[in-house]
């Protein structure tokens, strides 16, 4: 159920620059009655409020399927919400657990397009303390790495510059893992965000006890390096076992989607750049640029 919307690359060979500044989405609903509607269309932030898009009514040998489903152009880097609006009745996607609830209470059915670099699923605080987690996972935050993604950086043309480090997240703008897992955990590890929620919540309270002046995103390296390598031993003093049982497991897990976020393609969130990719081309080299679509890369076939 967390394909839908489906967000899939967008091509329009007439106007190639277009191409890599949009996604294909495409909305599908299921009527589960005998008795199909008769109308079924789709309104939502990507257009006009007050004006809904028809549905296609989708056949298999001229026969009805139930299936109703249109793909729109819609930019990348976005955040949406939408509803359906079926025979004039207005609800929620029932395939999409995406949801959110607006300042006036109403609740909404939620997507995104890739690049984007809102906080969906986790808190601001949550997203912090996970970079500092994850420094200890990721190679980038060393000295030498700092300095390969200082260089790295610095030697992009303008236009890789311009097209895909401004999607470079606001907490762990080296690489871009933190929104890598926001995104993740919205989506296809949505049955994690329980384990995210509930250990992050168990390690602020650990390191305000540990050291109760300071907000534990702005604790020493030290701290976090200790607390790393309690967690992968599986006894972390001061860890509340009555609430979640295995730290290691929840670490394991971490290591899991932070690595998956550092060298996937950027479009998921993480890998600001194709810097992560670079950073192995370092040291195993090969030629990823040809492998992926423009502007980042150089395939003139590929879309992404």
């Amino acid at each position: 159920m967390w394909r839908f919307p489906i967000i899939d690359s967008y091509v329009d060979r007439d106007d190639q620059e277009s191409t890599a500044n949009f996604n294909r989405v495409t909305f599908v609903y299921f009527s589960l009655n005998s008795d199909l509607p008769k109308f079924v269309g789709v309104v939502g932030t990507f257009d006009k409020l007050y004006r809904s898009i028809p549905l296609n009514e989708i056949t298999f040998l001229g026969e009805p399927t139930g299936y109703y489903a249109i793909s729109l152009a819609i930019p990348k880097g976005e955040v949406h919400t939408y509803k359906f609006i079926v025979d004039g009745q207005v609800i929620l996607d029932p395939i999409n657990p995406q949801q959110k609830i607006l300042d006036n209470g109403q609740t909404w059915s939620q997507f995104f397009t890739h690049f984007s670099t809102e906080i969906l699923s986790l808190q601001t605080w949550e997203a912090k303390l996970l970079e500092r987690i994850t420094d200890h996972i990721l190679p980038f935050r060393t000295e030498e790495g700092q300095r390969f993604l200082d260089f790295y950086y610095n030697s992009l043309d303008r236009q890789s510059k311009d097209n895909q480090l401004l999607y470079a997240y606001r907490f762990d703008q080296s690489i871009g893992v933190v929104n890598f897992i926001d995104k993740l955990l919205s989506k296809e590890e949505r049955h994690h965000l329980v384990d995210y929620k509930i250990c992050l919540d168990i390690v602020d309270k650990l390191l305000r006890q540990r050291n109760p002046f300071l907000e534990p995103g702005l604790m020493s390296k030290e701290m976090y390096s200790e607390l790393y390598d309690q967690l992968w031993s599986g006894n972390v003093p001061g860890w509340d076992y009555g609430r979640y049982n295995n730290p290691k497991y929840f670490l394991q897990l971490l290591r899991r989607h932070a690595f998956t976020g550092a060298f996937s393609h950027p479009k998921y969130g993480g890998n600001a750049g194709g810097a992560g990719w670079a950073y192995l081309a370092e040291r195993y080299p090969f030629n990823w640029r040809q492998a992926i679509e423009v502007p980042l890369g150089t395939n003139p076939d590929y879309r992404g």
